[in-house]
């Protein structure tokens, strides 16, 4: 009997090896399992066999190092059998927000080949309502001679489960193993097995349910703080017209016992939060007016900024404004879906002023701003030169700014950078 027959896990293999992907793997690894990490990338393959990392995440470096070095993970681009599989690669929506789950098929005809029987497979990535029975018909389609779930129940050959990944950028480390998992079987199962995998590394609890619930699970939580945060963005905007300062307002509101109101920002970006919502409203159109309300609210707060920063601009006869961060969040480098980054590419296009950006957490811009005529430079010298300073970003690094020198300046605020 196979190790995953006979319910055990010795050989795990993570598909895509990305902000979740690469550090399940070297957390999997930590625990003495095989694990075999696919992409299509063959830099972040190289990358991490040399025991190296290809992105930004605290103490991930020193965690790869040490279990590429014991032989225990291993990156490659052609798949190989194991005992199960974990699928973390990108849900983007594509035209009119409709989820797009090409990532997930090609993941599907990736692994098919080398399944086995008793084999478990687990789908990480953020995903619409339905998109685990999906993945079983597209495993289905390519392996006949095996059977899933969809067809025998709890008697197929391959058990297939959803549990969403929930961790916090520049956290995921910790989060990982300590955050509560919810696991969606398509069988009792299929949920229980993938429950003693995560258990290896997880001292949160597993919470066991169906696919579906476990899918609609992370939509919900994050289009949770996605309602909550265009509420914010909303009342910024109002606070705008009514010449109050919008941060001295939440703090004292949040001094109310049952109010939490959440910071508002230049939008929302990030691979999740940005893009979850639009998963429910694009399942149930007619039913999620007030998700939808705030997905338009928080997609039109970049534009709001724009014009904003414009309408200073035309106060001096050669502008030059410095944009402070190009990541979705503080203190990282990940750009996904960023609006200080949407807002940055935006005024560089309007050509009405010179353009510095100021981004500690990169090495060098974007290519999209290559031959534009901007500079990245470091906050004292943007201080300087500038005569606009726009807070996208609230980086520890910007913490602490003030002095005389800004109030010389046209200071936009769009993150509550200056107000802690």
């Amino acid at each position: 009997m196979s190790n995953a027959a006979s319910g055990t896990f010795n050989t795990v293999s993570v598909v895509g090896l990305g902000y979740i992907g690469l550090p399940t793997a070297a957390v999997l690894a930590s625990r003495g399992l095989s694990v075999i990490g696919i992409d299509v990338s063959e830099h972040a393959v190289e990358t991490v066999n040399a025991g190296k990392i290809h992105i930004v995440e605290p103490d991930l470096d020193i965690v790869v190092r040490s279990v590429v070095s014991t032989g225990n993970l291993k990156a490659t681009l052609v798949p190989e059998a194991a005992d199960a599989f974990i699928i973390a690669v990108p849900t983007p929506f594509g035209e009119d927000h409709q989820p797009d789950l090409s990532f997930i098929k090609a993941a599907a005809e990736t692994i098919a080949p080398v399944l086995q029987p008793g084999n478990l497979v687990i789908l990480e990535s953020t995903s619409p309502v339905g998109a685990t029975e999906k993945l079983a018909d597209w495993l289905a389609q390519c392996r006949e001679d095996l059977s899933f779930p969809q067809q025998l129940g709890e008697k197929a050959d391959i058990n297939i489960a959803h549990c969403p990944e929930r961790v916090l950028p520049g956290n995921v480390l910790q989060e990982l193993v300590a955050n509560d998992r919810i696991i969606g079987g398509m069988t009792p199962r299929c949920a229980t097995r993938a429950a003693a995998l995560y258990q290896i590394f997880v001292r949160g609890e597993c919470l066991l349910t169906d696919a579906r619930t476990a899918e609609m699970a992370k939509l919900t939580e994050n289009a949770y703080r996605d309602v909550n945060i265009g509420f914010a963005n909303e009342l910024s905007i109002i606070c705008d017209r009514l010449k109050i300062n919008v941060w001295e307002l939440i703090r004292l509101s949040n001094r109310h016992p049952r109010v939490n109101i959440l910071s508002p920002g230049p939008g929302v970006g990030g691979h999740c939060i940005a893009v979850d919502p639009w998963f429910i409203v694009s399942a149930a159109p007619d039913e999620a007016r007030l998700i939808r309300l705030a997905r338009e609210v928080n997609d039109g707060k970049p534009n709001y900024v724009i014009n904003k920063v414009l309408r200073a601009a035309n106060q001096f006869k050669q502008p030059v404004i410095a944009c402070f961060g190009l990541s979705f969040k503080p203190d990282i480098d990940d750009l996904r879906e960023s609006p200080a980054l949407s807002i940055t590419q935006a005024l560089v296009d309007s050509e009405v002023a010179e353009i510095l950006v100021v981004e500690p957490n990169i090495a060098r811009l974007p290519d999209a701003f290559s031959g534009r005529g901007v500079q990245k430079v470091h906050h004292n010298e943007a201080l300087e030169r500038a005569n606009i300073i726009l807070m996208l970003v609230a980086h520890k690094e910007f913490n602490g700014l003030s002095g005389d020198i800004l109030h010389e300046k046209v200071v936009i605020d769009a993150a509550g950078a200056l107000s802690h």
